[in-house]
């Protein structure tokens, strides 16, 4: 029997644990504004959060990579503020290898460190692996963000290898990029556990 067709639905809406994942739309440029000058967020090499006068450019990209079927983004709103607080995505989609990856992922300073993180890896994971049947899912970060290794890491996530030179970061230096996945029987064999202790216990996952 052939196995079902691999889609990701580009409106999917995801819940839960206190945030809600939205898809990402031009209406929300002025909250996302708002979001990444809660510390200023643009200032940081590592992140890919836009200036404020390239907001809309940013979303602008993001829905193009999304009509291509590379890129689904969402934004984050957490639900006892009702706040936009911040974005992440499915990326580098590869439906004949059933792979997302997750990236594109920044939150206020003010929601750093909380439950939000543990709360939306755990969505997403839920739902590629459980909804669209995905048979891995990536993660990437900076070699330098080794605050981000350390929370892919505690994630149970495996460390595929290191990108030599692999893209420009905001300041023009050029970067090494460290690739993470997880695969299906990992997902199932703990990491959805884990995970799920994590966002109960409040964000003891720390990213």
């Amino acid at each position: 029997m052939a196995a079902p067709e691999f889609r990701v639905d580009p409106a999917a809406v995801l819940e839960g644990r206190g945030i809600r994942l939205e898809p990402m739309r031009r209406e929300h440029e002025a909250d996302l504004r708002a979001a990444a000058a809660d510390g200023e967020l643009w200032k940081l090499t590592f992140t890919s959060v836009p200036e404020p006068e390239n907001t809309l450019a940013y979303i602008e990209t993001a829905l193009a990579d999304r009509d291509r079927g590379v890129r689904v983004p969402w934004v984050v709103r957490e639900l006892t503020s009702n706040r936009i607080i911040g974005s992440t995505s499915y990326h580098d989609i590869i439906p004949a290898a059933r792979r997302v990856e997750i990236g594109y992922t920044w939150y206020s300073r003010s929601w750093q460190r909380t439950h939000v993180n543990s709360a939306c890896k755990l969505r997403l994971l839920e739902h590629a692996f459980d909804t669209l049947g995905c048979a891995v899912v990536g993660l990437r970060t900076d070699n330098l963000n080794t605050r981000s290794q350390a929370a892919i890491e505690r994630l149970g996530a495996k460390k595929d290898g290191v990108i030599r030179r692999q893209a420009l970061r905001r300041d023009g230096t050029v970067r090494d990029t460290v690739m993470y996945s997880i695969t299906d029987d990992e997902w199932r064999a703990g990491i959805r556990e884990r995970l799920t202790g994590f966002a109960e216990r409040g964000g003891a996952e720390r990213a």
